[in-house]
């Protein structure tokens, strides 16, 4: 397949578009793809640059790991040059704080718009921030080498990029709590098991599933595909009546769409 004139391709991230399918590569393979506020800005205006046409986005990484995490410079006293330090930060006042958090997070939240799939292929370690950039995701297809851990615990910080509330959707609040605080590592066979991953593949097959996975989620009609996203991703918060009435709701679009009557 011929290569693609990038759409964006700027502090770490590319994003290039064929047709209907977008995909965001994470390109810097030297740093194991580590995470700063730069990344996560580029992150943010690749969701904005997305054509209309897009249905599905593939989230992917160059090199061995997927993210080892935050750049460990942003530790350091001096931290990142034209970023605030930690330091910085922790002297700032609670809505600057807040707000710049905030900022940070709109990297990780447009993964999951009810207009599009999103799905990250994942290899070697996906650590903290790298976690939680694969649980914006939608879905994730995992290389049998794959290292997940949230260590922000073990470094007396809390995950604050999004990534708790997918992860106790996916696994429920004790096992959630327990790899949060432990910062331990989840292969790829306890990954699938739990439901942090949908499938596991050796690691030269990776590309592969991904592509597959999302022709097959380019099969069924847009507008059904939406619905369907909206229907599940409010289940949580909806009683079971609720529920049902939004699957009455929607599906009375659909017919009414597809007869071309309406409302």
């Amino acid at each position: 397949m011929a290569s693609l004139d990038p759409v964006l391709d700027k502090d770490g991230v590319r994003l290039t578009v064929d047709e209907a399918i977008a995909t965001v590569t994470l390109t810097n393979p030297a740093k194991r793809n580590a995470q700063s506020p730069a990344l996560w800005r580029a992150l943010t205006e690749a969701g904005r640059a997305l054509p209309g046409s897009v249905r599905v986005v593939v989230l992917r990484a160059e090199g061995q790991s997927f993210s080892a995490g935050l750049d460990r410079q942003m530790f350091t006293p001096e931290g990142i040059e034209g970023e605030p330090s930690f330091i910085d930060l922790a002297r700032s006042g609670d809505t600057e704080l807040d707000a710049t958090i905030a900022g940070y997070q709109e990297a990780f939240t447009w993964w999951r718009q009810s207009d599009i799939v999103s799905v990250a292929a994942v290899q070697g370690h996906a650590i903290g921030a790298g976690f939680q950039l694969a649980l914006a995701c939608d879905l994730r297809v995992v290389a049998d080498d794959v290292q997940f851990a949230m260590r922000e615990t073990s470094l007396g910080l809390v995950p604050d990029l999004t990534g708790t509330h997918p992860l106790v959707g996916l696994v429920g609040y004790a096992r959630a709590l327990e790899i949060c605080v432990t910062g331990r590592f989840v292969g790829a066979e306890e990954a699938v098991a739990t439901g942090l991953a949908n499938i596991s593949v050796s690691r030269d097959q990776l590309d592969e599933a991904v592509g597959d996975l999302a022709s097959a989620l380019l099969a069924a009609p847009r507008d059904a595909v939406i619905e369907t996203k909206a229907l599940l991703r409010g289940a949580q918060e909806r009683t079971y009546e609720a529920q049902r009435a939004a699957e009455r709701a929607a599906q009375a679009r659909r017919l009414r769409d597809l007869a071309g009557v309406g409302e």
